[in-house]
């Protein structure tokens, strides 16, 4: 009895759950629980991190200890101070440009993180819109795919009939029996893509393994809100994340070159000492006069007398970095107008392969119609409506792919154009 309860339990945990959920819902999980966008997060987290550590230097540091010792003779330091019972010190940088400039760095690639962590999450709602759409579009097709079964399995028993009285051909008989296998088939293949295709919109979701997200809405109306190619040119290059993150990318390793060039300039570090002495140390003994309390408060200067040959070398580094980073810069900028171009040319392909493909449909079913009434009248066989029937049903395949190709190119263009968060949400 256990083993049976803990088989049914682990094949139900197999099996998961299907969830009717919302594009908004979608995105809102994929955008937070994908992943993708947690580890995006993870690095943004990083990179702010990075910036206090680099902020540091300029906070004053206190330590506080003993170097309690016993002295015989002469009282020797110890690492660096007299020998004292309690012991303190306080540094703060004052004037370090190549530390500030380091800062900096870090504040441009925390803003990098920043754009890259949004980049990500772009790309997990485009993932996820497109996911959504075709799940939609299958279940649709599933529909239709069922509704033609019925129709072929009671022509084919008609079919059946005539020939065994007569008045058709055995092949006629196994053309039938083949439609109905082949519409069977087309269920089985739409539904297993149909559970691929939720089960992959759940996976980028964030949801638990084995969950599948049925869509809630499957028609959505995309509004593109862009009148000609080159306001869509325009947007891409305005709104381009990639295009933002090169540009912080060359503005921090301007701030690293500068740190480099700065190591020759120099160095002020506030700093502050207290030490308790005490007699057994002879300070009594080998000084004019003892005092218990001691400290000292100044500014401690470094000046490089002889430049650094690694920050030269350094900086030559980042000198080429530098120029590569703004070709790449140039090509992204290149790239964003011509995809653009490309998102709104295929926009319009689209939309006619979509005008296209339902005036097809249109003139299949008014053909289908013209047989249905010819066949009441007898002017007109089984097979002739049955096949009339069946090219029908291929043009409204037909046109749930090209409905899908239009709606998948309205959200290439969005993407391209970097609003397509803001469309999806609207």
């Amino acid at each position: 009895m256990l083993r049976t309860l803990l088989s049914f339990c682990v094949a139900a945990a197999a099996y998961g759950e299907v969830r009717t959920v919302t594009l908004s819902r979608v995105l809102e999980l994929a955008m937070t629980q994908s992943p993708e966008a947690v580890l995006a997060r993870l690095d943004e987290q990083r990179a702010a991190s990075a910036v206090r550590a680099a902020r540091d230097p300029f906070y004053p540091k206190i330590f506080a200890g003993s170097g309690l010792a016993y002295s015989s003779g002469f009282p020797l330091s110890i690492e660096g101070s007299a020998p004292s019972v309690l012991e303190s010190r306080a540094i703060a940088s004052v004037f370090n440009k190549p530390q500030k400039m380091l800062l900096e760095k870090a504040k441009a690639d925390q803003k990098t993180a920043g754009v890259a962590a949004s980049m990500k999450q772009e790309e997990v709602g485009y993932r996820a819109a497109v996911l959504y759409m075709e799940a939609g579009r299958l279940a649709a097709a599933v529909r239709a795919a069922k509704e033609l079964v019925g129709p072929l399995e009671r022509a084919a028993e008609t079919v059946k009939a005539r020939v065994e009285a007569g008045r058709e051909l055995t092949i006629e008989a196994r053309r039938a029996a083949l439609r109905v296998a082949q519409a069977r088939q087309r269920v089985v293949r739409l539904e297993t893509s149909q559970s691929d295709a939720e089960a992959q919109l759940a996976l980028v979701a964030g949801m638990p393994d084995g969950d599948r997200a049925r869509p809630a809405e499957p028609e959505l109306p995309i509004q593109i809100g862009l009148s000609s190619e080159q306001d869509a040119v325009v947007k891409a290059l305005q709104n381009s994340k990639e295009i933002r993150r090169l540009e912080s990318v060359v503005i921090a390793k301007g701030f690293e070159r500068r740190s480099y060039a700065a190591s020759q300039l120099p160095r002020l570090d506030l700093v502050a000492q207290y030490g308790l002495f005490a007699k057994f140390n002879n300070y009594d003994k080998f000084f004019n006069q003892f005092q218990r309390h001691n400290g000292q408060i100044g500014v401690s200067i470094q000046v490089p007398l002889l430049p650094s040959q690694a920050s030269k070398a350094q900086k030559e580094i980042v000198d080429g970095e530098l120029a590569g980073l703004k070709a790449q810069l140039n090509a992204e900028r290149s790239r964003a107008s011509a995809q653009a171009r490309k998102a709104w040319a295929e926009l319009a392909a689209q939309e006619a392969a979509v005008e296209v493909t339902n005036l097809d449909l249109q003139v299949a079913r008014e053909q289908t119609t013209l047989l249905l009434a010819l066949f009441d009248e007898g002017r007109a066989t089984q097979k002739q409506l049955e096949e009339a029937r069946f090219a029908e049903n291929e043009k409204w395949m037909a046109l749930f792919d090209a409905r899908f190709g239009l709606d998948r190119a309205r959200l290439e263009l969005l993407k391209e154009t970097g609003t397509l968060v803001a469309a999806l949400r609207n």
